[in-house]
């Protein structure tokens, strides 16, 4: 008979545990629902860690991570779902984890998830990335291709944003990837190929006038030239 009591008991716990449950995930979907209609970041984040805690869903910890990254918080992006490289990653995650990992210093890492990316989506945004991450890297010849696909497959409303001035502007994507490609000219023999280097950055402004970045780096290789020429 004891026995029989404490299993009605445990049946009635679970029960109520389990209705308990579902009431505070009604209330959490309602309040993130609220929440994004407010436009309130954090109360987001809070709603889907309260959701995630309650019934844990590995779409909503990708979104989680998505909304992380969005205010800058990379840390807290890659704790959400990790660093790891996984074949089963959603494009989502595989997405948080290149720009998290980049915006962190981690650009070996960051290149195996952008190199998944355009291996699932190939584009030219995230060839840039690529391309980017390479010439850092001083891969010169995996820059070119990606430099090469970029520049074949660029839009005009294709735009790329850049942060070094006091305000982010935008540049369309060919002119970023004329950047690029003057950069990696130079690397390959800083002797040599100044003038060349200068004449691609040339062309980058060309298609993008406003484009700081170039004019910042055409006047460093001029100066370089004209020291050099003093030496």
């Amino acid at each position: 008979m004891k026995k029989l009591i404490g299993l009605i008991i445990f049946v009635v716990a679970f029960q109520a545990k389990g209705q308990s449950f579902d009431a505070l995930s009604t209330h959490y979907e309602a309040y993130y629902k609220q929440m994004k209609k407010q436009g309130d970041v954090q109360g987001v984040i809070d709603a889907l860690t309260h959701l995630n805690v309650i019934k844990p869903n590995q779409s909503r910890l990708d979104t989680l991570a998505v909304f992380y990254m969005n205010e800058g918080r990379h840390i807290q992006a890659l704790n959400t779902i990790g660093i790891e490289l996984k074949s089963d990653d959603s494009d989502m995650a595989v997405e948080v984890k290149a720009v998290s990992l980049q915006a962190l210093n981690q650009p070996e890492r960051a290149l195996e998830q952008y190199e998944v990316l355009f291996k699932r989506k190939p584009n030219a945004l995230v060839a840039y990335e690529l391309a980017d991450l390479k010439v850092q890297m001083n891969d010169l010849v995996g820059a070119s291709l990606n430099i090469t696909y970029g520049i074949a497959n660029s839009k005009d409303d294709v735009l790329r944003t850049f942060y070094e001035a006091q305000q982010p502007y935008q540049v369309k994507i060919k002119a970023a990837f004329l950047y690029l490609k003057a950069l990696a000219k130079y690397k390959e023999n800083m002797s040599l190929n100044i003038d060349k280097a200068i004449a691609i950055l040339d062309e980058a402004i060309g298609i993008e006038p406003g484009f700081n970045l170039a004019t910042i780096s055409k006047n460093a290789l001029i100066s370089k030239k004209a020291e050099d020429l003093k030496n």
